[in-house]
């Protein structure tokens, strides 16, 4: 899952990104209004954390935008003050919850996974599944039958990718842009090895999913049914 943080504090939001990827997130980070706006409209984020005091631009107009221009990615607001008020307003202008600061991690790790289940994009135990595979994002296990494979933390990314657009093509920019960012120095090349390596603990797990390249096009998860 990509999130982006767009946070002014920047101690602060080094010190939540650092939390976020040692429990397998992938942070984006903006430190004002204007410039996380334009990350936020590439629409490749999963879930925006959004504070509202910020410089250029404050946290309640980007969000206004963001739902002007119809980014529908979940929006978890942080203010300091913690007033109803605030609440209100930001739920009112289109956010999916709110956390006032000072908060603890656990508490903003246990809103992501509330935010991803009401995506539908992972069941109550945090598990995906797809056809006779299961993974586990948490923990980078994968699961077919009775044999489990530890994946790497970009593996599980882009098997996670696969599996939340199910029967959908998929690009490669586009799946540069969601785990390696607009800034990262990734290339299609990257992708066709991550591809391989997936593709040969699929195999090894004897899953009858596969990955399917098509042509000027990318790549689709399909389920293979057995006669």
């Amino acid at each position: 899952m990509r999130i982006l943080l767009i946070e002014d504090e920047k101690y602060m939001a080094e010190a939540v990104a650092q939390v976020l990827r040692k429990n397998n997130y992938t942070v984006d980070l903006a430190h004002d209004g204007e410039y996380g706006l334009d990350c936020a409209l590439s629409a490749i984020y999963d879930i925006i954390i959004l504070d509202i005091m910020l410089p250029k631009m404050n946290g309640l107009d980007v969000l206004k935008s963001l739902r002007r221009e119809k980014i529908a990615t979940p929006v978890i607001l942080l203010s300091a003050k913690g007033e109803t008020e605030d609440k209100v307003r930001g739920l009112d202008t289109g956010a999916d919850d709110y956390l006032p600061k000072p908060f603890k991690t656990e508490e903003l790790l246990a809103r992501l996974r509330a935010l991803g289940r009401r995506k539908g994009e992972i069941i109550p135990e945090g598990i995906l599944s797809y056809g006779d595979i299961e993974l586990n994002p948490n923990t980078l296990d994968v699961y077919c039958g009775k044999k489990t494979y530890k994946l790497t933390l970009k593996e599980s990314q882009l098997l996670e990718l696969l599996m939340n657009m199910k029967g959908m093509v998929i690009s490669k920019n586009y799946i540069i842009e969601k785990l390696w960012g607009f800034d990262g120095e990734a290339e299609d090349n990257h992708v066709e090895v991550y591809i391989s390596f997936l593709r040969k603990k699929l195999a090894a797990l004897g899953s009858t999913n596969t990955i399917q390249t098509i042509r000027g096009l990318g790549y689709m998860l399909k389920m293979v049914k057995e006669e």
